[in-house]
């Protein structure tokens, strides 16, 4: 399409993709005050201003711009998040309750709270509901875990990592 209206000058695709698609990879961050290795551990999510999370959630518009983080974490399920040192800063911003950082999400499951002692990262295939699904009607997404993405981390574990990078926690 784009091609034919070019000589026109009137359209373009926007970023680095023409098309989407209906399935992505998504990286969920949640944290708890449990010890993490006990199978009962109470894990909250945190949910991004725009990006696929809580399956309930109607997927927003913003077209053309996107929310810078939420667009990261998008491409961080791509890689490991060993190629993303950012997001271990972001998770151990997280794991203080920094006000600048959780400004950045849209719900912080501690806020007003102590922040969590551990979070961890999970890797989630999502897709539309579609219209013969039983829980079409009730939820936008349907998701599938695909497994750990980055082990439970506490703000202490992190430190040596912080400090080689040279950030503050």
């Amino acid at each position: 399409m784009n091609t034919s209206f070019d000589p026109l000058k009137i359209v373009n695709t926007y970023g680095a993709f023409g098309s989407i698609t209906r399935e992505r990879t998504e990286v969920i961050v949640q944290g708890t005050y449990n010890n993490p290795d006990d199978p009962s551990a109470r894990w909250y999510e945190y949910e991004f201003k725009c990006k696929p999370g809580n399956v309930t959630k109607r997927p927003c518009l913003i077209s053309p711009y996107h929310y810078r983080l939420d667009w990261l974490m998008w491409f961080a399920a791509f890689q490991n998040y060993q190629h993303n040192p950012w997001l271990i800063h972001f998770v151990a911003k997280l794991l203080a309750n920094d006000q600048l950082a959780v400004e950045l999400i849209d719900v912080n499951p501690f806020a007003g709270k102590s922040p969590p002692k551990y979070i961890r990262l999970e890797h989630y295939r999502y897709e539309y509901s579609t219209f013969n699904s039983k829980e079409y009607g009730k939820t936008w997404w349907t998701r599938r875990k695909m497994g750990s993405y980055m082990p439970p981390v506490s703000l202490h574990s992190l430190q040596p990592y912080l400090q080689q990078m040279g950030w503050s926690s």
